[in-house]
């Protein structure tokens, strides 16, 4: 059963079994300020992910060689946690359709698996719609669409949109220009995308291969668990006062995932200076480098915020196509590793307690038009909605093991051998790699560091792969949880 506490109310479900995914509503009603919502996604003791889905890895050529040994490693991560990965490296100069064929491509040879797309460098950007979701009329126009490459059913056009005079000339959109004219997302969106885009950051003193080295070292850091974080959460609202409630994603938002004694209402770039924060919020009136009341993007260039997921809201820096772009900049510092702009319209991303990816969850946001998640607001389902940062990223992280050695020992047998993890975890399967797919060859969980393996018929060279297991607890409920798989290969 599952017990609800929220200022002193609770429920109580009793009708609920093991192994099954829940996803709760509350709704708090006043007579002066409307209702209020909150939403958590329960469940006990969830069945472990073995395998996540293909991700379409898009790198811009221009870091091809200098960047090898971190992209292979980054693809190496990604199958290490149950992803297949299809990379393609495009001009950062190729007409967006171009790199949309090559997603597309992928996405209809395997429709059900393909799930996600990662962008590395400045992959060209979309632009789409007539719209300004910050309420600027100087700001009218096409925004920055990264919506367009995870849409794969709808009509994107070119044939009537003229938006002319913004204050930024990025924005203009006219017929023919290669800007689309939709400004709400034309069909349902079927796969996350985000982006990790280091361009036009003149604050920051390392150039873009520098801070584009710096996110692949600090992601493959934290999915190692080499790289940490406390379990609690900030919120520095410099919006107070507006019926609006941007910060409403904070609050809402992280109570499920780190508790609602864990949320703070303080500075953000204080704060994170001084310790670390899973989560953070930080809006205020803003511009293409800053928020008011929370930072800019000069101090990014000269800190090292200890967060890990963050979200910044204010006008102008959420179309991020920009030079010095506040959304972007954050991920060039510290140990930041995603950001979003949430506002308009809200996020929703609650189901990261029960170990869902962030990708997921800026889907089911785009996909929110209709408004099943409350309130939405009125800039729900449009193309500007996007993700800065990995969108295969979880919340929790098992320490993987280590030093995963295989032994020959005869035609029938080998021996998979591997330093324990480090911490608690209830033991390792071991996966063999047929060709195609990681195939378990572990029934239950092995508690020590030896698995013998029938090797029966094979030939050639043959890799294993070693995941250790937790049962991960959370403020949402409890789930089996995998670590990073850890490779190692015999010769027969």
């Amino acid at each position: 059963f599952f017990f609800f506490f929220f200022f002193f109310l609770q429920y109580v479900d009793n009708s609920v079994a093991l192994n099954t995914s829940y996803e709760y509503k509350i709704i708090r009603s006043t007579s002066n300020l409307g209702n209020g919502y909150g939403y958590v996604n329960a469940g006990i003791e969830l069945a472990m992910v073995e395998a996540r889905g293909k991700v379409v890895l898009i790198v811009d050529n221009t870091f091809s060689s200098s960047l090898s040994t971190q992209l292979l490693q980054l693809a190496t991560d990604l199958e290490g946690d149950g992803w297949k990965v299809l990379r393609h490296d495009v001009a950062r100069t190729a007409p967006v359709t171009s790199v949309k064929a090559l997603i597309t491509a992928d996405y209809t040879a395997d429709p059900t698996n393909v799930k996600a797309v990662l962008l590395i460098g400045h992959v060209p950007v979309p632009y789409s719609g007539n719209l300004a979701p910050d309420g600027h009329g100087n700001h009218y126009g096409a925004w920055s669409a990264d919506a367009y490459y995870g849409e794969m059913n709808g009509s994107w056009t070119d044939n009537s949109v003229n938006s002319t005079g913004q204050l930024d000339p990025r924005n203009n959109n006219v017929v023919g220009d290669g800007k689309f004219d939709q400004t709400a997302i034309p069909g349902t969106m079927e796969l996350a995308v985000g982006r990790v885009d280091m361009a036009h950051l003149p604050a920051f003193s390392q150039n873009e291969n520098t801070l584009l080295s710096n996110y692949l070292l600090k992601l493959h850091g934290w999915k190692h668990k080499l790289i940490t974080a406390q379990t609690r959460a900030l919120v520095d609202d410099n919006f107070g006062g507006y019926g609006d409630a941007f910060a409403q994603a904070g609050w809402r938002g992280f109570a499920p995932l780190v508790d609602p004694a864990n949320v703070s209402a303080i500075d953000y770039f204080t704060s994170m200076s001084a310790g670390s924060y899973l989560w953070s919020y930080g809006c205020g009136g803003g511009w293409w480098d800053n928020a008011g009341g929370v930072g800019s993007t000069a101090q990014f260039a000269t800190s090292n915020l200890q967060g890990i997921f963050t979200i910044l809201f204010g006008s102008y820096f959420g179309d991020f196509d920009c030079q010095n772009n506040f959304l972007r900049a954050a991920l060039a510092s510290g140990t930041t590793l995603t950001n979003f702009w949430s506002g308009y319209p809200n996020w929703f991303f609650h189901h990261m307690g029960l170990g869902e990816t962030i990708g997921y969850e800026e889907v089911i946001t785009q996909n929110n038009a209709s408004s099943l998640y409350e309130p939405a607001n009125s800039n729900a389902g449009r193309v500007h909605i996007c993700l800065m940062g990995d969108p295969t990223l979880r919340m929790h992280v098992v320490p993987p093991p280590s030093s995963v050695v295989c032994t020959y020992v005869n035609s029938t047998t080998g021996n998979i051998t591997w330093t324990a993890a480090s911490g608690s975890v209830l033991g390792y399967h071991v996966y063999r790699w047929n060709g195609t797919d990681w195939v378990r060859r572990t029934t239950t969980a092995v508690t020590g560091t030896l698995f013998v393996d029938n090797i029966t018929g094979l030939t050639g060279t043959v890799k294993y792969m070693v995941r250790a297991l937790k049962l991960e607890v959370s403020p949402s409920g409890s789930y089996y949880n995998l670590s990073q798989g850890i490779q190692g290969q015999m010769a027969i």
